[in-house]
This record gives structure tokens, C-alpha cells and sequence, in this order.
């Protein structure tokens, strides 16, 4: 009587299995080569260049780089930008670690809808946001005006967008309006994995609202904070078309960030290798700030640890 064994499984060549998985991101991967790497590779290069976007360009090494430092009106578009840091960062946060407090801790009719509309403004076009706030603040017919005009605050009326004093104030409420519903959804849902039983027991212990936020509620959200820090500095020091479609980086430069002079030397003034410059140098100037606030962030873990 014969027996049979059955036959080993077959086995690929070597490395197949290994390979395969890389074949199914092989697609996306060259996709983001073409439109992200590559442009940005070659942005680096034209850096180096002196190019007017048209012509053959001229190498002219580090000169870009050099007229960018001795450029006093790169000096106040990087000043702005750091500026609306304080917008689209700072006050976000604050604002919606506030909101976070009064929608978590309490229970509120209809809650699900309030959320909502505080995380509008985050989703909608910044196209139609400056837009919208554009018409807001007119001198002549905006509902701001008419309504301090209204209560007796004509004394407070005026062009926003056209004075050099309020206009960069002006278009940064517009920044923070846009981004606390980010940050508010952030760390509520970081707020909700917080163990419930902490706050009774800082309750029983006598805790008040703002002991309870600085001794369990920003302890509990420290991931979310760096998260939303990095996510609103990025986009603080990025910001374009909000500028674009409101001021165009007036009244005179007292609006004009970075990413705006790189759109007005490029596309205007025909100075693409310069443009490429301070694109680069814009490019640096986030990842460091990213790199520092995520070290803070991991050093004050390990500590913790």
C-alpha cells in the first residue's frame, strides 16, 4: 500500500514577496515624484540662477541668496509673516482650547450642530473667505462699518484693509477666524479619550474650571497642541491667497509676506531665480520651526518618562 505526501508549497523567486507591496505605492509614488519632487528639486536648482522665467538661464551661484539677505523688503515680509504666527497660531489655539472647555465639560443643546458651525470657516475656500470678509469690511457699505456706525461708534469706522495701522490686524482676524474650528476639533476629539474619573476626582478635591484645565486638560492634549502648532505655524508662514485676494499685500507693504513677494518676483518683476531663492529660503524657515517645536515635544516626553 503506497502512501502519498503531498508536495511542498511552490515558492517565488526571492525578494518577490518583498517587492510586491512597493508595486501597489509605485503609481502614487511617481505621481507625487513628477508634481511635488522634482518641482521642488528643481526650484532648489533654478535658485542659482539668473532667470526671468523666459530666456536661457545664467548661473550666477549664491548672488540670489545674497541680494535676498540685503533686501529690506524681504525683512518685512518675513516680519509679517511672523507676525500672523500670532493669528493663525497662537490665538487659534488659545481660542479653541476655550471652546473646548465650554463644549466638553457641559452639556449643550444641540451640540452637534454647534460643533459644526465653528469648523465651517476651516473648510470653506480661502478664495471665498477673503472674499466674503472683503465685502464685511468695505468703508463705504460693509456690514462692520454700518454697524459701528449704528451704535454710535463712528469714531471706530473705518477703510480696514486700507489703513496701515489695522490692515494687517485686519486680515489676520481672518487667519484666526479660519483656523480655530481646526484647532476646536482637534482637542475635542483629543478631549474625549481623557479619563473622566480625574475630573471627579479634582472635583472631590475641591479643583475648580481653570485647575482642572492646566492640571488634567492641557496635560491630556499635549499631542494635539503639537499637532495643531505645527499644522498653524505652517500654514501662518505659507499664507498667500488670503493676502491675494484681499490686499495684494497693501496699503503699501504692510500686508506683504513672503509668499507674496515670491509670487509678485516671479509672475510680475519676471525675477524666477530670485523668486526660487526665497522660496527655498521660506521652505527652510518652516522646517525648522517644525523641527524645533517637535523636539521640544519629544524632549519633554522623554523627560516625562
Amino acid at each position: 500500500m503506497s502512501t502519498s505526501t503531498a508536495a511542498p508549497p511552490r515558492r517565488g523567486r526571492p525578494g518577490r514577496r518583498r517587492w510586491t507591496p512597493f508595486l501597489y505605492i509605485l503609481p502614487g509614488f511617481a505621481i507625487y515624484a513628477v508634481f511635488v519632487l522634482w518641482p521642488i528639486v528643481d526650484t532648489l536648482r533654478y535658485s542659482f540662477f539668473a532667470w526671468d522665467g523666459f530666456t536661457a538661464p545664467v548661473f550666477n551661484g549664491v548672488q540670489n541668496y545674497v541680494d535676498l539677505l540685503q533686501d529690506p523688503l524681504f525683512h518685512i515680509a518675513l516680519r509679517n509673516s511672523l507676525v500672523f504666527i500670532l493669528f493663525y497660531s497662537i490665538l487659534p489655539i488659545v481660542l479653541g482650547l476655550i471652546l473646548t472647555m465650554l463644549l466638553v465639560r457641559r452639556r449643550i443643546f444641540g451640540l452637534v450642530v454647534f460643533r459644526a458651525g465653528l469648523f465651517v470657516p476651516y473648510i470653506l475656500s480661502m478664495v471665498v473667505v477673503g472674499v466674503v470678509w472683503r465685502w464685511i469690511y468695505n468703508p463705504s457699505f460693509g456690514p462692520l462699518n454700518q454697524l459701528l456706525r449704528a451704535v454710535g461708534l463712528d469714531l471706530l469706522a473705518r477703510p480696514w484693509l486700507g489703513d496701515f495701522t489695522w490692515a494687517l490686524p485686519a486680515v489676520g482676524f481672518v487667519g484666526m477666524w479660519v483656523q480655530y474650528g481646526f484647532c476646536m476639533v482637534l482637542f475635542i476629539a483629543g478631549a474625549q479619550r481623557i479619563d473622566e474619573t480625574l475630573y471627579v476626582a479634582a472635583k472631590i478635591d475641591g479643583a475648580g474650571e481653570t485647575q482642572q484645565l492646566w492640571n488634567i486638560t492641557l496635560p491630556g492634549l499635549r499631542g494635539e497642541i503639537s499637532v495643531a502648532l505645527v499644522t498653524t505655524l505652517i500654514a501662518a508662514l505659507r499664507v498667500f491667497d488670503l493676502i491675494f485676494v484681499t490686499t495684494r499685500g497693501g496699503p503699501g507693504n504692510q500686508t506683504t509676506v513672503v509668499a507674496m513677494l515670491i509670487y509678485d518676483n516671479a509672475f510680475v518683476l519676471n525675477r524666477a531665480g530670485y523668486a526660487a531663492a526665497i522660496a527655498v529660503v521660506l521652505t527652510l524657515i518652516i522646517l525648522a520651526i517644525s523641527y524645533a517645536v517637535l523636539a521640544v515635544r519629544m524632549r519633554y516626553m522623554s523627560q516625562e518618562d
